[in-house]
């Protein structure tokens, strides 16, 4: 994520602010240029850019629950923003539990999007493309229905109680996962919707069964193992996570979640000019690094990667110093490295179009 500043004011500001706490001006993010704006309100619930009076925006409809700080322009077909676009069934908000939980979704829903128009990667609701759109589903259980967290031909199905803390701490202890975020569900099942559109069918193809496995393998065979018999004692040699080694589809999902991740960091780590320069003996030089570069404009993955590792090792040390666990719970073996390098590759030529 970039870092912003209110225009105003210059005082920094986060993605998600609506408002500037410094100068109360108010701020919303223009998906075309990727940027938090600096706005003046114009009157009617029309604002411009404190920069050019000739850009004019609305709010996102969403704004009025303060779950979307996205903009519009005046002429926009839709009244929502292109991440709120996207969904297709949200919660009934007249439950303030559903509320709370829708507004943690979006929270993470957008910067999920931002990642992907960051890539160039092509964001279109199925309402435009049946074929090859995108829905979000957020649905809550009932005693009688019981909602699975999934991907289907472009509908994202996110079961809301996900967005519990509590209810996902117990999902995370109960299955033996060190890691579960919203975000991470929203990357995981989006890689699925990807996959079909950049892999399958694809000259990829073949690249990808070398790296990942044959999908033609049963899924859900496969999955009925993984459940029964758990992952091989040595998965971590050749896996991100355990549940990669489900089945090529689940590795494939795994993985790209994993390079979104690593993505999103180093791109805030370039903006705050983190440079890693640890005091100690002469072992600590295989920990340096300088994050000089913006990780979407490089293209060489092995460069990103050989910073990665200062990274997350420093961001470990800082967790375990406030007493939490290991903020990057993960060991990445050379073969995993391959398939990052194999996903980045793929979505820089498709951004460069090189």
């Amino acid at each position: 994520m970039k870092v912003f500043t209110c225009s105003n004011c210059q005082n920094l500001i986060y993605f998600e602010n609506n408002v500037c706490l410094k100068c109360n001006s108010p701020l919303g993010f223009d998906a075309n240029t990727l940027n938090l704006i600096t706005l003046v309100s114009e009157g009617n619930n029309l604002f411009s850019s404190i920069k050019n009076k000739e850009q004019k925006f609305h709010y996102c409809k969403n704004a009025e629950y303060s779950t979307c700080n996205w903009l519009i322009p005046p002429d926009h077909e839709s009244a929502f923003c292109i991440a709120c676009d996207l969904n297709r069934i949200i919660p009934d908000l007249s439950d303030s539990k559903n509320l709370k939980r829708w507004t943690n979704i979006e929270t993470a829903k957008h910067r999920l999007v931002y990642s992907l128009l960051r890539l160039k990667l092509p964001v279109e609701k199925k309402n435009n493309d049946e074929e090859k759109g995108i829905a979000f589903d957020f649905l809550a259980e009932s005693s009688s229905e019981k909602v699975l967290t999934g991907h289907d031909l472009g509908v994202i199905t996110l079961n809301i109680d996900e967005a519990d803390e509590a209810e996902r701490v117990k999902h995370k202890t109960d299955l033996g996962e060190r890691y579960r975020t919203l975000l991470g569900h929203f990357r995981h099942e989006i890689g699925h919707y990807y996959w079909d559109l950049m892999v399958k069918d694809s000259p990829m193809l073949s690249n990808y069964r070398d790296l990942f496995g044959d999908e033609r393998e049963d899924y859900s065979k496969a999955l009925e193992n993984h459940y029964k018999n758990g992952s091989p004692a040595n998965w971590s040699e050749n896996y991100i996570s355990s549940y990669a080694t489900s089945h090529p589809w689940e590795d494939w999902a795994e993985t790209w979640a994993h390079y979104l991740h690593l993505m999103d960091t180093m791109e805030t780590a370039y903006f705050f000019g983190i440079n890693i320069r640890p005091e100690g003996d002469k072992g600590a030089n295989d920990v340096q690094a300088n994050i000089n570069q913006d990780p979407y404009e490089v293209k060489d993955f092995n460069q990103i990667f050989k910073t990665w590792l200062p990274l997350t090792f420093a961001l470990n040390s800082l967790s375990r110093s406030m007493g939490y666990s290991d903020f990057y719970p993960f060991i990445i073996p050379e073969p995993v490295v391959k398939k990052l390098l194999f996903i980045h590759e793929m979505c820089y030529s498709k951004r460069t179009g090189k």
